[in-house]
């Protein structure tokens, strides 16, 4: 099993190299024994980077959980040793813009009882869609007023192992959808905007909020009834 090495802290989503061992391969792909690159899922984009190893080097153009890591590279495949180098410029953009989704929606639930129900990053914007939730412009510009105040508090980020027993006792379910997370899963992995929010999250994320800058809305549209799509950059 992969160890993956951007889970256990906050620290531990700036490991930008490390080294490993190949321990598996396919046509275009190898499996590494340990790991900081994210794979794509829950709305945050894959990571991508590099292996080096002793008279070669190899981009990683995609990672994917499918059952294991699996590490697509263009061109050739490693064996043995490797040394992993992160594209951090992209990875630490997904980190401030993840950061700033949890901010924004909750936000959105605390002031309107909104749901995040889907949501996409990319490194220089993202969207979240909520509901139930029809946006007026003064709703968005309050929203985003909202959300550089708590910004500027220069709040710390933390992430810690918890018990779902124990999170239930300290959370809105709704607020967080852990409602949404199968009850067998029983230890979740939590990311708490210290004072703000607090959510089971797989995903990487900053050390302060000092670090995000400003949100600027750019706008909504409707995906639906009561359904409405927030985009949003940071500057």
């Amino acid at each position: 099993m992969t160890e993956i090495l951007y889970m256990p802290d906050i620290e531990a989503n700036y490991i930008r190299e490390w080294d490993a061992v190949v321990v598996a391969k396919g046509d275009d792909f190898v499996e590494l024994d340990r790991t900081a690159f994210y794979p794509e899922g829950g709305g945050q984009p894959t990571d991508t980077g590099w292996l080096e190893w002793a008279g070669g080097r190899a981009r990683v153009k995609m990672v994917a959980k499918k059952g294991s890591y699996k590490h697509f590279i263009e061109g050739q495949l490693p064996e043995g040793k490797v040394h992993a180098v992160l594209d951090w410029d992209r990875r630490y953009d997904h980190m401030r813009m993840h950061t700033a989704q949890h901010i924004v929606s909750g936000v959105v639930y605390d002031a309107f009882g909104a749901r995040t129900v889907g949501n996409q990053l990319y490194h220089d914007r993202a969207r979240v869609d909520f509901h139930p939730i029809k946006f007026t412009d003064e709703q968005l510009a309050a929203i985003e007023k909202q959300a550089n105040e708590i910004i500027a508090r220069q709040i710390d980020v933390r992430i810690t192992q918890e018990q779902r027993a124990e999170l239930e006792k300290r959370v809105n379910e709704e607020r967080c959808n852990l409602d949404l997370i199968p009850k067998s899963v029983s230890n979740l992995r939590v990311i708490e905007v210290a004072g703000f929010d607090v959510c089971p999250c797989a995903g990487t994320h900053v050390r302060n909020t000092r670090e995000l800058g400003k949100v600027h809305i750019q706008g909504c549209e409707s995906k639906g009834k009561d359904r409405c799509r927030l985009t949003y950059e940071l500057v």
